[in-house]
C-alpha cells in the first residue's frame, strides 16, 4: 500500500476540565484565547464542550475542554499526555512570565527544550501547559478583544509530550503510518515531527528549527504505571486532514496497521475518526472544514450555546442541565 499523505499538523487538543466558569476565565481572560464555540459534548450533552482558539478559530489553534466538575483528577502515567505545548511569538516569554505571575499563576524557570525557549505552568485544574517560542506554524488571526496584545497572543498548538511504556511500537506506527520522522533525542525525550512541517526538507531532514504545530515528544518509561483520564488531563490529540478523501486514505492505513479506527463521525464543524496509537494515546483525524463559522456569524463566535442539528430538538432540556457561564467576551477592538 502506498503511504498516504501525512496529516497537516495538529487540528485541536481536547482536555478534561473542572468547573466550566473557572476554565472560561483562565483561557479567555488569562491566556487571552477566544471562545470560538460554546457547545456540548455530543456523547454527553449535559456537559459543555468549550473551544478556545485564535480570532477566527483556525485549525491548529484550538484547545477544547469537556468540563466534568465532579470527575476525579487525572492520573499521570504512560499513555497520558504529560504536557501540552502552545506556540507563542519569539521573544515573548518575558511578557508571558510577568503576565502569568501577575495573575497568580506559578511558572517554572524558562528553559530550552530541543533548543526552543519554553515556559512551563499549569492551568487551575492541573493541566500541564508550556508556552514555546517559535514562528507561526499555521494561519493565525489575532482576537481583537483579547486582553493580550496581538503581538504576544498564543499562535497555535505547538505539540505534546507523552511517556510510553515501549517506544518502538509507537515509533514504527508514527513513521510507517502517520508520516512522522524521528528528528532528535534530548534528555530521554524523542522528538517526532510530521513530514511537511516547516523546517524539514522533502526527505524529512531538519533545515533549521522544525516542527511547531506538527510534533510529538515521546519518553520511554518501562517502569511507570498506566495513566488515566480525569480532570487536568488531555483526552485526545486531533490531527488535521485536508478532506474526506485524505481522511479515508489515512483511516485505511490505520486499519491496516491493526489500530481499529472508528467509523467517520460527523461533528458538524469537522468530520472525525478516532483510534488508539500503540502507546495508548487517543488520536483523532479531523477534517479542516467546514469550520466554526458554518453555523455562526464569525463576529459572534462563542457568544451563545450552539448545538448540532441532531441535538437542537433537545435544547430546552440541555440548557436546563448546563450551568450558567455568564456573558462571553465579544470581538470588539482593544482600547
Amino acid at each position: 500500500m502506498t503511504r498516504p499523505t501525512p496529516p497537516r499538523g495538529l487540528h485541536h487538543i481536547t482536555a478534561i476540565a473542572g468547573d466550566p466558569s473557572e476554565n472560561l476565565h483562565f483561557y479567555q481572560q488569562v491566556l487571552g484565547m477566544r471562545l470560538v464555540k460554546k457547545s456540548v459534548n455530543q456523547d454527553d450533552p449535559a456537559t459543555y464542550h468549550l473551544f478556545y482558539a485564535d480570532g477566527d478559530g483556525n485549525p491548529g489553534t484550538d484547545i477544547t475542554f469537556f468540563p466534568w466538575a465532579h470527575a476525579q483528577p487525572g492520573t499521570p502515567g504512560v499513555g497520558v499526555v504529560e504536557r501540552t505545548l502552545l506556540t507563542v511569538p519569539p521573544a515573548s516569554l518575558p511578557y508571558w512570565r510577568q503576565r502569568l505571575e501577575s495573575q497568580g499563576v506559578r511558572t517554572e524557570a524558562p528553559r530550552a527544550h530541543f533548543g526552543e525557549p519554553t515556559l512551563a505552568f499549569s492551568d487551575p485544574h492541573g493541566l500541564a501547559l508550556a508556552l514555546v517560542e517559535a514562528e507561526d506554524p499555521f494561519t493565525f488571526t489575532p482576537w481583537r478583544a483579547s486582553p493580550v496584545p496581538a503581538e504576544h497572543q498564543i499562535r497555535a498548538l505547538h505539540g505534546a509530550r507523552v511517556p510510553v511504556r515501549e517506544l518502538d511500537p509507537t515509533r514504527r506506527f508514527l513513521e510507517d503510518v502517520m508520516g512522522f520522522v524521528h528528528l532528535a533525542e534530548e534528555d530521554g525525550w524523542h522528538r517526532f515531527v510530521l513530514r511537511g512541517a516547516r523546517g524539514l526538507d522533502a526527505e524529512g531532514v531538519e533545515r533549521g528549527s522544525a516542527g511547531a504545530g506538527h510534533l510529538l515528544d515521546l519518553r520511554e518509561a518501562p517502569g511507570e504505571a498506566r495513566g488515566a483520564w480525569g480532570v487536568g488531563s488531555v483526552h485526545h490529540l486531533a490531527w488535521t486532514v485536508d478532506d474526506a478523501d485524505h481522511q479515508v486514505r489515512l483511516r485505511d492505513a490505520v486499519a491496516s496497521a491493526g489500530r481499529r479506527p472508528s467509523e467517520i463521525i460527523d461533528r458538524f464543524w469537522f468530520q472525525s475518526v478516532y483510534f488508539m496509537e500503540p502507546g495508548g494515546v487517543l488520536f483523532e483525524l479531523a477534517t479542516k472544514g467546514p469550520g466554526f463559522s458554518v453555523d455562526e456569524d464569525p463576529e459572534a463566535l462563542g457568544e451563545r450555546l450552539i448545538l448540532p442539528p441532531w441535538l437542537e430538538g433537545h435544547r430546552t432540556q440541555i440548557e436546563a442541565a448546563l450551568p450558567d457561564l455568564g456573558p462571553a467576551a465579544v470581538s470588539e477592538p482593544r482600547a
